[in-house]
């Protein structure tokens, strides 16, 4: 008898998948969705369901996955007792015109098309090709037609195609009845990135900040009541992720409501920021959800002008004078520190700031844009807006000799001037080579590192300020 059950048993654990009928699973199943969107287009997707499971052996198709799914990295564990998973198919062959066109290749199919007199004219015959080369059609009389044209009618839908992609498992449970599963993967298709909007207000030094999280599912799944985090960080990945239709998609877009509390709580998360919704949401296929992410009201701002010999590599010599000058532009810089105190003290995302700015009648104007890269709290946020256009200055190279083989002097003599009703303060950055010692100059520098110097100086209204220096350097 012992011998009969372990033959019986065998016998059972030979039967083929496909010759079991499977329990379908979907989406109506579900009771409870989590997924956790990465700035690189990607998520992890948790989602648990009830299955009714035998003792034993279990088919389960599990229906509704996401279209970007990467098989590889599934999990599955029963929440009541142990399961194992002895095999997994992917399924993904979905129904479509072509797909059923080429699983009928060899079969007789109908071409129904119009005439001009209102009837129908009806060829049939054996699919001998279709696809990009072309369709090729042998009708029952032995005619072989070519490109044939109309509407295709075939007679059954082909086995192996699906209407959505799903997940084929075969299963073991050590227990029978209705049980929860826990399955998680990795999906692409999903993504999000930080907006961030700035007012300033140039009279108190301040500006409203406001950051929004930007939401996009392409994974060709809608989730429903789902609970929401977020990863920010540089996340290594080592395998390609099916991008779906994250970038470039024609996506329906949400659009963000004027005001809302931020809707997030962050956290610190190994290396990386987690910040987490509170409440739930439904992120639709193919669309772009905005949502707040941080709020700070009349943040305090420091605005400068920077002038750095390094942006302009416009250099105009001219001979024989001795005399080099570089016409140098101004850069427009906000600098914000990411400090409690200064009503933030938040990690923000890298993202976009755009920073705008009311004018005399009310009206909000664009000043510029920039993009940050993730910033930890009790960080300076430096904001590049674009460049002055009544604050100018000259670079001019006037003395530059040799002292040694190893040493040389140079004096520099920068030119600022400001066109402006208002002083302007400006910040004058050069940089050297090797070891430099400034010997002698005409405004206090202070040192920013081993080979850059800094010198900050207000220039009147409608005046100019010249800043002359002479430099030693050895190498």
């Amino acid at each position: 008898m012992t011998h009969l059950r372990l033959a019986l048993a065998a016998v059972l654990a030979a039967v083929p998948v496909a010759a079991q009928t499977p329990v379908i699973s979907t989406a109506a199943d579900s009771r409870d969705v989590s997924l956790t969107i990465y700035n690189g287009g990607y998520a992890v997707l948790r989602e648990q369901r009830e299955v009714p499971l035998t003792t034993g052996m279990n088919v389960i198709r599990y229906e509704d996955v996401a279209q970007t799914i990467q098989p590889a990295t599934v999990s599955v564990s029963g929440r009541n007792s142990p399961i194992r998973v002895r095999e997994q198919n992917y399924q993904f062959d979905l129904v479509s015109p072509q797909a059923i066109l080429d699983k009928s290749i060899g079969r007789t199919v109908r071409f129904r098309r119009a005439r001009p007199d209102g009837g129908v004219e009806v060829l049939e015959g054996t699919l001998l090709s279709t696809g990009a080369n072309g369709t090729v059609l042998r009708t029952t009389d032995g005619r072989l037609v070519l490109n044939p044209q109309g509407e295709v009618e075939v007679t059954e839908l082909p086995a192996g195609l699906i209407s959505r992609p799903s997940l084929l498992w075969m299963l073991d449970s050590e227990r029978g009845g209705r049980q929860t599963l826990d399955v998680s993967y990795l999906a692409g298709g999903l993504g999000w990135s930080a907006d961030y909007v700035a007012v300033f207000d140039s009279a108190d030094g301040r500006v409203d900040l406001t950051g929004w999280v930007t939401l996009t599912n392409g994974s060709g799944t809608t989730w429903r009541e789902a609970q929401l985090q977020l990863m920010a960080g540089d996340v290594r990945r080592v395998s390609s992720v099916i991008q779906g239709r994250v970038a470039g998609a024609n996506l329906q877009r949400e659009a963000p409501a004027a005001y809302s509390a931020p809707a997030f709580v962050e956290e610190g998360f190994f290396e990386y920021h987690l910040y987490t919704l509170q409440g739930r949401t439904t992120l639709a296929n193919n669309e772009t959800k905005q949502m707040t992410l941080l709020t700070a009201p009349g943040a305090r701002v420091r605005r400068r002008l920077v002038f750095d010999s390094q942006r302009s590599w416009n250099w105009n010599a001219q001979p024989g004078a001795g005399v080099v000058t570089t016409e140098v532009k101004a850069a427009i810089m906000l600098t914000l520190s990411n400090t409690e105190a200064n009503g933030m003290g938040m990690p923000l995302p890298a993202g976009v700031v755009r920073t705008y700015k009311r004018d005399a009648r009310g009206n909000i104007q664009f000043l510029g844009e920039d993009r940050i890269s993730h910033t930890p709290r009790d960080e300076d946020v430096r904001l590049y807006l674009g460049d002055a256009f009544d604050v100018v200055a000259t670079r001019r190279v006037v003395e530059d000799r040799t002292i040694s083989d190893r040493a040389n002097e140079t004096v520099v003599e920068i030119t600022v001037r400001n066109h402006k009703d208002t002083a302007a303060d400006v910040d004058v950055t050069e940089h050297f080579w090797g070891e430099g010692r400034i010997l002698n100059s005409t405004a206090e520098s202070t040192r920013v590192d081993a080979r850059t110097i800094n010198f900050a100086v207000s220039v009147p209204a409608r005046g100019e300020r010249v800043i002359t220096y002479r430099l030693r350097q050895t190498w």
